[in-house]
């Protein structure tokens, strides 16, 4: 996978959150605006219009409610979404907590600011429209055109009231010209005479020209006759800045009638006058403020209700906007983050699988691209790497296999000495679990503490000449156990020469290779002692003859011609020469024997009747030591060379018994010699044992007893053994000699061989 195509790798699942976030957001958004045109409007309209403020402000006031609430448990579930995250410890929580919070900081700090100042300039700006010096100057002007209003009535009223006696002696019809002249002197702008029932008696001024002339009430004329006159101001609810001359000012006199005949019910004099335009502006302005100001007055709690209600529900439209935007905006922010941090999670436990990368065209979309590219190049760097390791592994398996089946030991030191690794070659030429010893010093194992010491003085030497002689490594031959230079009571059976080449390994390594060439040396003195019999045997043998037919033909011409004590002599040195004679031809023929031992021809043999047939020699009652048999009946036949088998037999059995017959004298002991055979199925080998009853063999002779002329016999030429061993490597076959223990005592000797079976040797 390519670094193109982590850009299309995103789940569909993200994209469908993305694009429900988007949604959710503009409907957010949409609906926030809505409603703060709504509160716009509804405050607008309150301020200018005490009614609707009253009629509709327990609405307005639920809608509040409503919409904060619904802004507050928004809140409320942002905050919980991100509280639950926190506690279920997900990975990113405490970033989107504290973006989240600083963007709700943000936001509310400058709301809070913003409304307390806000509430502070409106409560201070609304009380300062209530100042008492306003309220006291509006009253005044009130007071004033009330003041002008009675004054201009009362002087209407008392002129009236003169116009009234001047017209209380004129009849109706005579009324006439006396009212035009009221008009003229009372500047107003009708008169007119009126019956106590309603009826115009006469008129003078507009009330000719109109058809039906305004007349007072009923309840007007009774307050007139009460009061004896009565005045108002008329039009004035009705009177505007277009229209202020249709204000008047009307006085209703009662008349007192000469011809009480002609009315009887009484007549009533009736004078309007008009305002002046200026003062009805006036009056009309002071009223309608005064009357503002009182509306005003007594809406000035619900006005700062309805302020303090949209700043408020302002405040959780900033607060929510705040939130909403924190969680949206950091999660957009914290996203990338989130995948980098998860991605670096991953990397960091081992997971090298190709990773998320957004496709945005800003900084943090490029880092999670690069981040997914850097992966896929660790992954397949770690490919590469476990190719390489894999092929480290199968040559470093390859070379330990070679090193287990390596026949020699090869050990790694450090520069103290001490074990790093060996292989099994070395574990069994040393007959040491070296694997137990790693970590410790070569000299410090029970056995090779001169060995060990040996190898790094060659180490150390070496190191000192290398510079000086160019060497590249050193060899040295060790002898271990036996009677050797480095004779020990170490875990060797039997005496061990090695050859060992050393040389440093990088990194202040020291390898350390060596081989038992013990069987090489072994074979090459028995190679030497063979020549050396063969000479012996050649150049001792010839002289033999003659001397013992010269000492016999000496005895046969000197016998009878000597005197007694003379003859004595004689013959007992004869005999002593003969004797002598003897002996040394037998030790001639084993030398011969030893020299000229032939090739064996491997045959079917049956090793039980081979046993029987030469014990056949040991049957005699002169035996000082008796030889018992355990033979194994289910035993086959071995391949073998059956005059040499019965050779090492005979050898072995000798040996034993000259062995019994030189240990313990208690009488009544059991000395008898052993011979047993045994079938090993596993291995497929006979085993054949010769166990004896002697004093066993010292441990330096026991290390070394296949030698030739080593042995522990006053008499003999160590011979015997070293013929075993030589037929028994004719054979292919391992023989091992033991001392037999028992109650920590050493009760005697085992020999003992492992022969093929005829079936496993074909095999």
């Amino acid at each position: 996978m390519k670094t193109g195509d982590f850009r299309n790798s995103e789940p569909a699942t993200t994209l469908q959150s993305s694009r429900a976030l988007r949604w959710t957001v503009a409907a957010g958004s949409v609906a926030m605006v809505i409603i703060g045109l709504v509160l716009l409007y509804l405050l607008t309209q309150a301020t200018n219009n005490r009614e609707m403020d009253e009629s509709n402000y327990s609405r307005l006031f639920i809608v509040n409610v409503v919409v904060a609430s619904v802004l507050f448990g928004a809140i409320l579930w942002v905050g919980y979404r991100l509280f639950v995250r926190l506690r279920q410890g997900r990975f990113g929580s405490r970033l989107l907590v504290k973006l989240a919070a600083i963007f709700a900081l943000v936001g509310v700090a400058p709301g809070l600011l913003v409304f307390g100042v806000s509430y502070q300039f409106l409560s201070r700006s609304i009380e300062t429209w209530f100042d008492v010096k306003v309220e006291g100057a509006l009253e005044a002007g009130l007071s004033l055109g009330r003041v002008t209003l009675d004054t201009l009535s009362n002087d209407l009223t008392a002129k009236t009231r003169t116009a009234a006696g001047q017209l209380s002696e004129s009849t109706d019809t005579a009324a006439g010209l006396p009212l035009d002249r009221l008009v003229e002197q009372l500047g107003a702008v009708e008169v007119v005479v009126w019956s106590a029932s309603g009826k115009l008696l006469a008129s003078a001024g507009q009330s000719r020209i109109q058809l039906t002339p305004d007349k007072p009430s009923p309840a007007q004329f009774r307050a007139a006759r009460a009061d004896r006159a009565l005045s108002w101001v008329e039009g004035l609810d009705d009177a505007g800045a277009a229209n202020p001359g249709s204000v008047r000012v009307k006085v209703l006199v009662p008349l007192s009638s000469a011809f009480v005949g002609l009315a009887p019910e009484g007549r009533f004099l009736l004078v309007s006058r008009v305002l002046p335009p200026n003062l009805v502006v006036n009056a009309l302005a002071v009223e309608s403020a005064n009357r503002e100001y009182q509306k005003l007055a007594l809406g000035r709690e619900g006005l700062k209700r309805m302020y303090l209600g949209t700043l408020a529900l302002s405040l959780f439209l900033a607060v929510f906007a705040a939130v909403l935007l924190a969680v949206i905006l950091g999660d957009q922010i914290a996203r990338p983050l989130l995948m980098l941090a998860e991605g670096v999670s991953q990397v960091a436990a081992g997971d090298l699988t190709p990773k998320l990368a957004l496709r945005g065209k800003d900084e943090l979309g490029g880092l999670t691209r690069a981040f997914a590219s850097m992966t896929e190049q660790l992954a397949d760097a770690r490919q590469a790497v476990q190719q390489s390791m894999s092929q480290v592994d199968a040559a470093r398996a390859n070379l330990q296999t070679i090193l287990d089946n390596l026949t020699a030991g090869v050990i790694v030191l450090d520069t103290q000495g001490d074990i790093r690794s060996s292989n099994p070659g070395a574990a069994r030429i040393l007959n040491v679990p070296l694997s137990d010893y790693e970590g410790q010093s070569l000299a410090a194992i029970e056995g090779l503490q001169e060995f060990g010491q040996a190898v790094q003085t060659q180490f150390a030497n070496f190191l000192a000449q290398r510079s000086e002689q160019g060497l590249d490594h050193w060899q040295k031959s060790f002898e271990l156990g036996g009677g050797g230079a480095m004779s020990m009571h170490g875990p060797f059976d039997r005496t061990l020469t090695l050859v060992a080449r050393g040389a440093e390994l990088p990194g202040n390594g020291r390898l350390l290779v060596f081989d038992d060439i013990s069987d090489i040396v072994s074979a090459q003195r028995a190679q030497a002692w063979g020549e050396v019999a063969r000479r012996l045997a050649h150049e001792i043998k010839n002289p033999l003859t003659p001397i013992q037919l010269s000492a016999e033909r000496l005895e046969m011409k000197l016998s009878g011609k000597l005197a007694a004590t003379d003859q004595a002599v004689l013959t007992k040195s004869v005999k002593t020469i003969v004797d002598q004679v003897d002996a040394m031809k037998r030790l001639v023929n084993d030398f011969r024997d030893y020299a000229r031992l032939p090739a064996a021809e491997l045959k079917p043999v049956d090793l039980n009747a081979l046993v029987q047939d030469v014990l056949h020699l040991y049957e005699s009652e002169g035996q000082n030591v008796p030889v018992r048999t355990e033979l194994d009946a289910a035993s086959p036949k071995v391949m073998g060379d059956a005059q040499q088998l019965r050779q090492v037999i005979h050898n072995l059995l000798q040996n034993a018994q000259d062995a019994s017959e030189s240990g313990s004298d208690v009488a009544g002991e059991d000395r008898s010699v052993v011979l047993r055979t045994q079938y090993q199925r596993t291995p497929g080998r006979v085993r054949l044992s010769v166990l004896d009853c002697g004093g066993g063999f010292p441990e330096h002779i026991l290390k070394r007893a296949f030698e030739p002329y080593v042995t522990t016999k006053a008499k003999g030429t160590g011979l015997g053994l070293a013929v075993v061993k030589k037929i028994a490597d004719e054979h292919g076959s391992r023989i091992d000699i033991v001392n037999r223990v028992t109650d920590g005592s050493v009760v005697g000797a085992q020999v003992s061989l492992s022969l093929a079976t005829d079936g496993n040797a074909q095999a």
